[in-house]
């Protein structure tokens, strides 16, 4: 194989790194829990959160209502991770875990 070929093979790989990562990037994941919702785009950046409790919150739900926020947002972590993983996982083991 020349140096030409391999060239082009790998501005065709980076073209389609580039094109799946803008797709996990301009993605909404929802991450849940029993009382909060949050959305996240692939950047792992909050867009939206939204509290699904329908009652009153008293001061001892404060924690409670702590812990379902980190309980949504680390789901919501969680799927992002595993779109990265499904869409660039091929990627990263090309390149000793680079991606």
């Amino acid at each position: 194989m020349n140096i030409q070929n391999l060239m082009a093979q790998a501005q065709k790989m980076q073209k389609e790194i580039t094109k799946k990562k803008e797709e996990i990037d301009n993605s909404i994941f929802t991450g849940t829990s029993e009382w909060v919702n949050v959305e996240m785009n692939g950047k792992k950046e909050i867009e939206r959160v939204k509290i699904t409790f329908e009652g009153t919150i008293e001061q001892d739900d404060k924690e409670m209502l702590e812990d379902m926020i980190k309980i949504a947002v680390n789901d919501a972590v969680g799927k992002i991770d595993k779109e990265v993983e499904s869409k660039m996982g091929a990627y990263g083991s090309s390149f000793n875990g680079l991606f």
